[in-house]
């Protein structure tokens, strides 16, 4: 049975036994994305299983256990701020209510899937960069077609944004001492701040302030909310990195606070 040829390499299109005629590095920045990707997917599956030290100073809880819903999170008291209910195995975290939607949210982020569909599905890996599938059906087909549900999954995260800035302002206040500021806060507040920059920079929330207006100025309420999302809208693919690194970042402070490696410095109270 013949194969049949598609792409670069079809019957009367110039013949160039290259692979490519590129002569920079077009693959570091591909690389790089695939590695960073897979840094913050490790780091965050391997503390969302681990099911300790999510809680620290009696007030400062990780986002990564936000909201603390396990039957588990009684281990530490006064981290389950929305009561608890789901049961305590180690095969589901302890925030097993929010984690999958905010990575289905990310997921299908149009941003995240430029990143990964040319750094890890290679559709193209870089401009000038023949990729390596022979058909392209883009998000037409199962499973692709999925990723238009992302602006559902925007909703899930703007009510998950709001769990997170309750965390961070409810940790302004210690059981005992009253209300403290700590080094603790501040990252708290810092990621809830990059957090809601990234969210709110996302192309769905940009349609919703504007989308389907035939004039703006019958609406000035919208158009003006449309114009602060587009200028957060061009930053969206720095939002999308600065976000990875802030969530790991506090994370992993409150972890060494839990752990007793390093202790939280009082500024407040």
């Amino acid at each position: 049975m013949t194969a049949v040829v598609r792409g670069v390499d079809t019957p009367g299109r110039a013949q160039v036994p290259a692979r490519t005629l590129r002569t920079d590095r077009w693959w570091l920045p591909p690389a790089a994305t695939t590695v960073g990707l897979m840094i913050f997917l490790v780091y965050g599956g391997v503390r969302a299983f681990q099911q300790r030290y999510f809680f620290a100073d009696e007030r400062y809880l990780t986002p990564f256990y936000s909201p603390c819903v396990s039957l588990g999170c009684a281990s530490e008291p006064g981290s389950a701020h929305f009561g608890m209910f789901l049961p305590d195995n180690p095969l589901i975290p302890y925030a097993a209510l929010t984690l999958p939607f905010l990575l289905l949210f990310r997921l299908t982020c149009y941003y995240y899937r430029k990143a990964y569909y040319r750094s890890i599905w290679l559709a193209p890996a870089a401009c000038a960069v023949p990729e390596p599938h022979g058909t392209y059906t883009g998000e037409t087909r199962f499973p692709l077609i999925l990723q238009n549900s992302h602006r559902y999954f925007f909703y899930l995260a703007v009510l998950i944004s709001l769990i997170n800035t309750y965390d961070a302002i409810w940790a302004f206040r210690h059981p005992t001492d009253g209300f403290v500021v700590g080094v603790g806060n501040i990252v708290l507040l810092g990621n809830v701040v990059l957090l809601w920059c990234y969210t709110l920079s996302c192309h769905s929330c940009r349609h919703v302030m504007g989308g389907r207006l035939t004039h703006f100025s019958k609406h000035p309420v919208r158009y003006w909310l449309w114009t602060r999302v587009s200028k957060l809208n061009t930053r969206h693919s720095l939002f999308a990195w600065i976000t990875l690194g802030s969530l790991i970042l506090t994370d992993l402070y409150v972890m060494l606070v839990a752990r007793g490696t390093i202790t939280d410095l009082r500024l407040i109270g």
